[in-house]
């Protein structure tokens, strides 16, 4: 496992990567905390109660706002992309096989996770800056 598997950005499916709907804020907060290596940064009471979590300079924040969690979630664009797999599943994550895709001309290794919150979460690096790290690991 790589030294440094690292979030680099987050991008909504929907609307705000910082109001992704859950119905329980301590549960997500705990769950994120402890699988996804976040840390709690912010608790807000309006417009809806939220929780922003943070790692790596990336937030990601929880809100209870009657949003649809299965219709919901968020791009992880990594450092990383097998070092974070595997430091997820050291966390308790199944994750499937990495696939590879192709989008805007440019191609991507991933991984998808599913919360029990049903929130799902696309990690993603793309396979040049992929190349770019095993170099630099190596140096």
């Amino acid at each position: 496992m790589s030294e440094n598997p690292q979030f680099k950005a987050a991008y909504p499916y929907q609307e705000d990567v910082l109001a992704l709907p859950v119905v329980d804020l301590d549960e997500a907060s705990a769950w994120y905390c402890k699988h996804f290596s976040m840390k709690e940064v912010q608790r807000l009471d309006t417009p809806n109660p939220t929780v922003i979590l943070e790692r790596d300079g990336v937030k990601i924040g929880f809100a209870i706002n009657g949003g649809d969690a299965p219709q919901d979630g968020a791009a992880v664009l990594v450092v990383d992309i097998q070092g974070m797999k595997e430091e997820l599943e050291a966390n308790g994550l199944n994750i499937g096989d990495l696939q590879i895709d192709e989008r805007d001309g440019k191609k991507f290794q991933a991984f998808f996770v599913v919360a029990p919150d049903g929130l799902c979460y696309y990690f993603h690096e793309e396979i040049g800056e992929l190349i770019d790290s095993i170099y630099l690991l190596r140096q």
